[in-house]
């Protein structure tokens, strides 16, 4: 050591030894030497001397180990050799723990400076952090673990340029993740150490390890170890864990969606027997709780941190913490933090006020928690820390909670005040404490019943009608005048503690109980002790200790002139303006209301919400307390210069105000309803769709039963088939009986368009019958030999389209005729497959009964088709029958309606419509029969011509009905 302490500056002891040189030489060795195990003892002997000669070590061979990390990455041992020198040479942890007592007293800095100026030079290459990183990936165990050491000693020497290096680098972060998965505990440990230097004050890297799946792994360490009772590894996952969820609140809301807060439940699970925790499970739980901390701090923006508490109520964490907090055998300390962590979990969340408003301590009779807490606070043999942790308790319950606060309040009450004495109340808690002659109670009291009052002006009211019996024989005394009592009597009182303490605490309770209650403030002026004793106490000029006094004393008659009614005509705004301005002075007055805010343990009691104080002297002000200050200050100073008229402008302005709030809360309060009239609503939506669901789901179900019935059905239908077939042929006709069914539908279809066809044959027929009754009496009539030539050319063109038209009806019959023989060929088949089948159905079993119903219904069917068949027969015959007659006597008539079609063509050149036809051809063919009267044609003639035509009629019909 004499040699380090020369070349670091120190006295030189004699000639230079010869380390230097033998270091010198090793560094030529493994510069210069071309053998792989030359170069490795070089180094292994350079790793030896490190510890000792570290300063020659580092100037002189660090440049040839970064070489020989770059070149011979091959050989596994030469590199844990390197790796080994330089942990060596850049750590201060070897050097501080071979400190002697008798080294000088600078040498710890110097040792601190060493490390830091070799990691300095180490890294000014970046590249030689990006091959360590590249290194730390390797798996074998003598290069992993000293490459993840000597990481971690960069970060503890450089961190953030460090950190800074590794994030810019490809992967640098995901790699380093991997060490969590190494199934080597002494790496996975150490990963754990270098993960907390690397995630140190650095956002960014923090959110990707969290992305990186680090609470997944940090967790299933923690759980294998077995949670508190696991040793040092659990400590350090619980520091890496407190790294990336402090101050980030990516972090925090990532912890809270991936469920990790349910796994946290197991952590806090104690048995009945508490004693003999050892010191690294105290430590754990401790960690452990802190943690939970972190997740729902006050300073967490207020949707992250109540999101986080409804978590905790629902996975059952705040009631294990509970669980721990009514437990006995607990260690003061886990006991105190358990306390304040339960204090976060539950301020300003009203479902875990609710809960832990409802818990009860295992005693007999049973005590709610809250009672059990305050009368540890009340009790000044209790340690301070833990007072304070049960005052953090109760203002995290009453914050924001107007129910728990109603409850405190009406438990001083006359009303609600137990008359047997049986119970203790909180509230008779509150009053014992506040009254007590220790000066720490009185502070705790004071400033706990003023959280009850926090922002309710409705409680403040109530407040005032509590009575107090102070001795026997004397009439009750209000509790704002017995502080005022208390107040007045000073230092006359023998108290434990701080003489200032307990004035500053009525003080604080006052301002808060006066504050916007302007009844309150009536009460206290009313009382004509109390002006005098405030002005007399602002007005004296006392040491530094009552200077705290004097500003609160103020900032008291202050509240009393700004939220003053002017109820009382002796204490009106205007009179204790004047007051001031002539015992006082404005500015005297000014000046002492801003000791208050620029006390230094305001300032500290500003900074966050949990009582912290080093010794019970500092404990004078409530964060809480801070607001008020810094909210009236600026207004009471306003208020003191006012003149009377800007008073009444400003008290119109209030009233004006007021009856906006009031506007404002009446319409709040339509709102809310509206709200819990929608939330019904929504709930009457959700069980109605829920129902529908419900519906839906049933209906589905009988669809499908359905669907399976007819499936069944079916199935049975084939398999009665299947016992019905006793050979080959039957089962023919059991398919062809299946198509039965098909095939009477379809003649039955066919059968109707015929039957439609028939009709309209019919109708064509009655036609022409109607055209022949007209054309015979004008037979009689007409000539035949006396016609024109060409007359007779247009009757007979007309008889040759009569023809054809008679040649298409005689074919329309005869298809008519072909398809209905068809249709009875299909019939007869029928019957002839219904009588083939019946006998094999008459021999099936009783299961084959309907089968035989279904094919007698089928035989029925096929009768009714033949009648019908039958009766279409007939009338084919008889319209044959129609269609002989037509045609003979067309053939009769050919000539005469040659004659009346040359007419009826003249007559429609010159008539519209038939009416009028028919009237012109009455008078032609009179016309007519006049001139043929006169030409001489004898009708004798013709009634012959036409009873010989009659008669072959006649001749022509009989011999169609032998036919």
């Amino acid at each position: 050591m004499n040699f380090l302490r020369g070349v670091m500056g120190g006295p030189s002891a004699g000639p230079q030894p010869s380390g230097a040189e033998t270091i010198q030489k090793l560094c030529d060795r493994v510069a210069s030497s071309t053998l792989l195990d030359d170069r490795r003892d070089a180094v292994r002997a350079l790793k030896s001397l490190s510890k000792k000669y570290r300063l020659e070590v580092g100037i002189q061979a660090m440049e040839h180990l970064v070489r020989v990390l770059q070149t011979d990455r091959s050989d596994s041992e030469i590199i844990g050799y390197a790796l080994d020198t330089l942990y060596n040479v850049i750590s201060n942890d070897l050097e501080e723990e071979e400190q002697d007592d008798s080294e000088e007293e600078n040498s710890p800095k110097q040792v601190d400076d060493l490390g830091s100026q070799f990691t300095e030079i180490f890294i000014k290459q970046q590249e030689n952090v990006t091959l360590l990183l590249t290194l730390v990936e390797e798996f074998d165990f003598h290069v992993r673990w000293p490459g993840v050491k000597l990481l971690t000693s960069l970060l503890k020497q450089q961190g953030p340029q460090v950190q800074q290096i590794i994030l810019v680098s490809p992967m640098g972060v995901s790699r380093l993740m991997d060490l969590l998965a190494d199934s080597r505990e002494v790496i996975r440990n150490d990963g754990v150490l270098l993960l907390q230097q690397l995630t140190k004050s650095n956002a960014a890297i923090q959110k990707i390890v969290a992305f990186e799946n680090a609470f997944e792994r940090l967790l299933d360490i923690i759980t294998e170890e077995g949670n508190s009772d696991g040793g040092i590894v659990v400590e350090d996952c619980l520091l890496l864990l407190q790294n990336l969820l402090k101050n980030n609140n990516s972090n925090q809301n990532f912890f809270k969606e991936g469920s990790y807060i349910q796994r946290m439940k197991p952590w806090f699970e104690v048995g009945d027997d508490n004693c003999g925790w050892s010191a690294q499970k105290v430590t754990n739980l401790h960690l452990m709780l802190q943690l939970v901390r972190v997740l729902v701090s006050p300073t967490n923006p207020p949707g992250a941190t109540s999101s986080c508490q409804k978590a905790m109520f629902h996975c059952g964490l705040l009631q294990q913490l509970c669980t721990i907090l009514m437990a006995t055998g607990v260690p003061a300390d886990i006991l105190t933090e358990t306390i304040n962590t339960v204090s976060e979990v539950i301020r300003g969340c009203q479902m875990n006020q609710d809960y832990f408003a409802s818990v009860n301590a295992p005693s007999n009779p049973p005590r709610p928690a809250i009672v059990v807490l305050l009368m540890s606070m009340v009790n000044e043999r209790q340690p301070f820390v833990l007072r304070c942790a049960v005052l953090y308790c109760f203002q995290c319950f009453l914050y924001k909670n107007q129910k728990g606060q109603g409850e405190i309040v009406s438990t001083l009450l006359p009303s609600t005040i137990d008359a047997t004495g049986n119970s203790v109340s909180a509230g008779q808690l509150l009053c014992g404490g506040l009254f007590s002659t220790d000066s720490l109670s009185n502070w705790c009291a004071a400033v706990a019943l003023a959280h009850a009052l926090q922002e309710n002006a409705t409680l403040k009211e109530q407040l005032l009608r509590v009575q107090l019996a102070t001795s026997i024989g004397n009439p009750p005394v209000s509790l704002l005048q017995q502080c005022t009592n208390i107040l007045s009597q000073g230092d006359k009182i023998d108290r434990r503690g701080s003489k200032v303490q307990t004035r500053v605490g009525l003080l604080m309770l006052l301002c808060t109980w006066l504050s916007n209650c302007s009844i309150a403030v009536t009460h206290f002026l009313h009382n004509p002790a109390n002006i005098p004793f405030l002005t007399g106490q602002i007005a004296e000029n006392l040491g530094e200790e009552e200077q705290l006094v004097q500003g609160l004393c103020a900032l008291l008659l202050g509240i009393s002139i700004y939220y003053n009614d002017n109820s009382l005509e002796n204490y009106r705004k205007e009179k204790l303006k004047q007051l001031i301005e002539k015992r006082i002075g404005r500015e005297n007055f000014i000046e002492k209301l801003g000791f208050i805010s620029k006390h230094e343990l305001y300032s500290r009691a500003a900074q966050k919400p949990q009582p912290s104080f080093s010794s019970p002297d500092h404990m004078m002000f409530d964060h809480e307390f801070t607001k008020l200050v810094k909210e009236l200050e600026g207004v009471i100073s306003k208020a003191i210069y006012k003149s009377s008229e800007e008073d009444k402008k400003e008290e119109e302005v209030k009233k004006t105000l007021e009856q906006h709030d009031n506007i404002v809360t009446h319409y709040k309060k339509v709102i809310r309803e509206q709200d819990q009239e929608l939330e019904e609503l929504k709930q009457q939506v959700n069980t109605l769709k829920s129902q529908n669901e419900q519906l839906q789901t049933t209906v589905t179900q009988q669809v499908s039963q359905i669907q399976q019935h007819k499936d069944q059905y079916n199935l049975l239908k084939v398999q009665l088939g299947k016992d019905n077939q006793h050979h080959n042929s039957h089962s023919d006709t059991v398919q062809m009986n299946g198509i039965q069914v098909e095939e009477v539908s379809k003649l039955k279809e066919e059968l109707e368009e015929w039957k439609n066809k028939h009709e309209l044959l019919q109708g064509q027929l009655r036609e022409k019958d109607s055209l022949i009754e007209k054309l015979k009496p004008l037979q009689l009539e007409t000539g035949t030999e006396q016609s024109s030539q060409t007359s007779k050319s247009s009757a007979l063109e007309h008889n040759n389209e009569l023809q054809k038209e008679l040649e298409m009806l005689r074919t329309q019959i005869q298809l008519q005729s072909a398809e209905i023989a068809k249709l009875q060929a299909e019939n007869q088949k029928l019957q002839v497959m219904n009588t083939s089948a019946d006998p094999a159905l008459g021999d099936s079993s009783a299961t084959a009964a309907k089968n035989l119903e279904l094919e007698g219904r089928l035989v029925q069917e096929v009768k009714e088709l033949k009648n019908e068949v039958k009766a279409l027969s007939e009338e084919k015959a008889s319209l044959k029958q129609h269609l002989d007659s037509s045609n003979s006597t067309v053939a009769i008539l050919q000539d005469e309606k040659s004659k009346l079609q040359q007419e009826v063509a003249e007559s429609k050149k010159e008539q519209d419509d038939l009416l009028v036809l028919l009237a012109d051809q009455d008078q032609k063919l009179s016309a007519l029969k006049n001139k043929l009267k006169d030409l001489g044609v004898p009708v004798e003639d013709e009634d012959d011509i036409e009873s010989g035509d009659q008669a072959d009629e006649d001749e022509d019909g009989d011999e169609e009905e032998q036919d």
